[in-house]
């Protein structure tokens, strides 16, 4: 017989779970008693606050590849994560958040610290439970794991009654390899509505496409987060080169398609690159791979690639004609998929169409020399000195979109940003996570002065389990890309986006046990990177932009994709 939590932490170390970033108190009190048995086990990282304890199991899970797993406490304990909860469904990042809730005689007396998190969080997990019977805990921790993890990953929560975490029961170990066949879980997966194996995808349907491609004179291909969360990444390259069709990425598709393949044209979208944006205009076939054409990608649906047919393979059928209406359309398992492809495709070649795609800019180019520095000063200082398979992780803005057009992403998990929920904050915990997950790796945090404030409280955290993530801050003094809308969109009515007020940023790193440093020029920087590195602790390089620095090129919400507003 065990106690509940001790049945949760043995489940957890059937799923092989190392670590778990959290944040306790009093109705998860009894798993953190069991917790302190596990030393040497199972790490735990105290984050500052429950929303960064969330960012980082999300950022764990996306460089890894592995679940991530959060703890919390009830109410406010709870509520506090449903920000990253969001970001990590958005996302389709697979992590198990576990809370307990007040005990059975307590439930809907409002008692303290009492919520209905499973009625907030339903609307933002692919499943979620509240568990009333110790008996049942195991098998429901079982099958959050193999819902977090199968088809489209997602997040899974599981709230424990404080009852049942101190009620026993007999519990017998289930190896990973066998959850999938021991009677009880099997029965739980056959009463789930989730489907725990991606569908199949159509050999019709494959056949189909390859004739498309055969028949296809200027092809494009859009590398979505399907690539990299299916890990497709290899068999994506062998697609495009094939087909030899340009590639342009999506801002989850990042580490999907080598950045620095003469294939890609870079971002497509509002923020997209001449070359990614035109190309989608004049294609004449157009094969998106693990993209669910959301607004900043399909900004006029009805115009978006109108000259193309359209086709779209996802994992989800429920993304298939949402947005954007396709001509043809493939579900399954990118990998899969592709496989299938490269298996029936005979070489193309598409030298016209992709002289004429490469006429176009791929990348921004930025006026230097000025007394501020630029963007793309600051991302080809930090690539030149950094090593090339450093991990970025951001919070959302301008500097956002300069990482993302700018650096050059290589495999899957490379890159951590919120691309679907938009979440300022979400970077430093995803970066503490990351290094947690990949400590052999350089792991950078780039992020806005506006983002920063957000989360810079788990600075305390990078210093206490001494996690050397670097931070750089895009200081520009307001909230950047909001001053971009109101300058280009707005007349320039500046409404509540100047951030004239503390902290300094250098003190705040000080203040935490941390080193900081502000720049103004590429030597500066140069130093303050190389100080960081041969420091080998958590660092902030506070970096001074020019207010009106703007993401370029932009394409204004609900307009056609190649209506620039500036270039």
């Amino acid at each position: 017989m065990m106690t509940g939590a001790k049945i949760l932490i043995e489940c957890l170390l059937e799923q092989g779970v190392d670590t778990v970033f959290g944040y306790p108190g009093g109705t998860i009190l009894n798993v953190y008693d069991e917790l302190y048995k596990y030393e040497g086990k199972i790490k735990h990282i105290l984050t500052a606050h429950e929303q960064g304890a969330s960012h980082a199991a999300d950022g764990y899970a996306r460089s890894t590849g592995k679940v991530g797993v959060c703890f919390v406490t009830s109410g406010p304990g709870a509520t506090n994560i449903t920000t990253g909860i969001a970001t990590a469904y958005m996302d389709s990042s697979p992590v198990v958040f576990i809370s307990c809730n007040v005990g059975e005689d307590l439930i809907g007396k409002d008692s303290f610290q009492e919520v209905d998190i499973t009625g907030i969080t339903m609307p933002i997990t692919k499943c979620n439970y509240l568990v009333r019977d110790v008996n049942k805990l195991a098998d429901i921790v079982r099958e959050a794991f193999a819902i977090a993890r199968s088809g489209r990953p997602g997040p899974v929560f599981i709230d424990i009654l404080q009852n049942v975490s101190a009620q026993e029961a007999d519990y017998t170990p289930v190896p990973q390899s066998q959850h999938f066949t021991t009677g009880r879980l099997g029965a739980l997966m056959e009463r789930s509505s989730h489907n725990f194996e991606a569908p199949t995808p159509d050999e019709d349907d494959i056949d189909k496409l390859v004739e498309m491609i055969r028949n296809s004179e200027k092809p494009l291909l859009i590398c979505g987060g399907g690539v990299v969360r299916g890990r497709a990444h290899k068999e994506f390259l062998e697609f495009a080169e094939k087909i030899d069709s340009p590639v342009a990425i999506t801002v989850m598709g990042g580490g999907g398609f080598q950045g620095r393949n003469p294939l890609t044209t870079g971002m497509i979208g509002m923020h997209g690159s001449q070359a990614s944006n035109m190309a989608c205009d004049g294609c004449d076939l157009l094969i998106a791979v693990g993209c669910r054409f959301s607004n900043r990608v399909a900004l006029d649906p009805e115009s978006f690639a109108s000259q193309a047919k359209i086709v779209q393979i996802d994992i989800d059928r429920a993304e298939v004609n949402k947005n954007v209406k396709t001509d043809h359309h493939i579900i399954g398992d990118a990998r899969k998929v592709l496989e299938r492809l490269n298996s029936k495709i005979e070489q193309q070649h598409h030298d016209e169409w992709k002289k004429y795609v490469f006429s176009f800019k791929t990348e921004t180019e930025y006026e230097e020399g000025g007394e501020a520095l630029t963007p793309k000063q600051i991302t080809k200082t930090i690539a030149n000195l950094l090593p090339q398979d450093t991990i970025v992780a951001t919070d959302v803005g301008q500097h956002q979109m300069w990482a993302i057009q700018h650096f050059h992403y290589d495999y899957p998990g490379q890159l951590l940003t919120s691309g679907g929920f938009g979440a300022m904050g979400f970077g430093l915990g995803a970066a503490i996570g990351a290094k947690v997950g990949n400590p052999d790796k350089t792991v950078i945090h780039v992020t806005g002065d506006g983002s920063f404030r957000m989360n810079c409280n788990e600075l305390c955290t990078e210093q206490c389990y001494d996690i050397p993530v670097i931070t750089f801050i895009f200081n520009n003094g307001v909230l950047g890309m909001v001053r971009q809308w109101q300058t280009l969109i707005k007349d320039k009515r500046y409404s509540q986006t100047d951030l004239d007020r503390g902290p300094d940023f250098v003190k705040l790193a000080e203040a935490y046990g941390l080193k900081g440093r502000r720049v103004t020029n590429v030597a500066e920087l140069e130093d303050a990177i190389n100080d960081a590195v041969s420091w080998g602790h958590g660092y902030v390089i506070d970096c001074a932009i020019d207010m009106d620095e703007m993401v370029k090129p932009m394409v204004a919400g609900g307009s056609h994709i190649t209506k620039f507003i500036v270039c």
